[in-house]
């Protein structure tokens, strides 16, 4: 997902979507050492979600940005 896309959500969104993420990333390990993994190339893209919607969170909780729907009140 675009960071452009994620900064149009609300924090709670935000933390949902992250923990759908996280538990993502825990099945996909247990795929991999099972040996059921289809997708392998899916762990880069979860990590990168989860990494941006972190730095978002980090960001609106430092004050260096606002979610957009509350920079817009």
């Amino acid at each position: 997902m675009k960071t452009h896309e994620l900064r149009n959500r609300t924090v709670d969104e935000l933390n949902n979507m992250l923990e759908d993420y996280l538990d993502e990333l825990a099945n996909l390990r247990i795929q991999k050492a099972t040996h059921q993994l289809v997708n392998p190339s899916r762990f880069r893209i979860v990590k990168k979600d989860i990494a941006r919607i972190r730095t978002l969170l980090r960001e609106y909780k430092l004050g260096i940005s606002k979610p957009a729907l509350e920079a817009k009140e």
